[in-house]
């Protein structure tokens, strides 16, 4: 009896933790409907975030984050936390709708093969700390979405450069590449909004 009532206080506690990612969407593809709701509490915020940076638009956003969860529910099933985290399997959902909804919207043009210098790793940083965010919103708005996106993912979401690959579906060194045309464009869009002060 003594050694039940010394480990009770930790069984206790093992049920209060909160459940993870991984555990809830093995409830959700059975479908319940209370696992979805606590997955859709924890990640929606972060879902309508990067669909708006993209997108640059609250309510288009809204729709993309609403949509995004609908396949999360109807795709459970397909989810393997083997393959990756739930947040970057979400990310890549987020990312599609996004870009699909973009390439309708509107032709664009393909982005240049070429790589470009690199600004640094803390450059981005520094210009999201220092710089007021309409500029940096203006700046942002320059880039194509696939730039908009790299940015989004590995800067102001704090994603790995191998968890934002993933979530965009490509190699690490497609999505380097990427990443630092995306800094480099962003520098440039700055310094000539600060120069002019017109939208890039």
């Amino acid at each position: 009896m003594l050694d039940y009532d010394v480990r009770r206080p930790e069984q206790q506690i093992d049920v209060m933790e909160e459940p993870s990612d991984e555990a809830l969407m093995a409830e959700v593809s059975a479908q319940r409907q209370h696992a979805f709701r606590v997955l859709m509490r924890r990640h929606l915020p972060r879902a309508l975030r990067v669909a708006e940076r993209i997108v640059r638009d609250p309510a288009e956003a809204d729709d993309i984050g609403q949509e995004a969860f609908m396949r999360v529910w109807t795709h459970a099933a397909s989810f393997d936390p083997q393959v990756a985290k739930f947040t970057t399997w979400l990310y890549r959902i987020v990312l599609n709708l996004t870009f699909d909804r973009t390439r309708r919207r509107t032709f664009l043009p393909l982005e240049d093969a070429g790589d470009v210098p690199d600004m640094g790793p803390h450059a981005v940083e520094r210009l999201i700390a220092d710089e007021e965010l309409s500029l940096l919103n203006r700046a942002m708005a320059g880039l194509s979405d696939r730039q908009r996106g790299a940015i989004a993912l590995f800067h102001m979401e704090g994603l790995s450069g191998e968890e934002a690959a993933k979530a965009m579906d490509v190699s690490a060194k497609a999505f380097e590449s990427l990443l630092g045309r995306a800094r480099t464009a962003l520098k440039a869009n700055v310094q000539k909004i600060q120069q002019t002060g017109s939208h890039v």
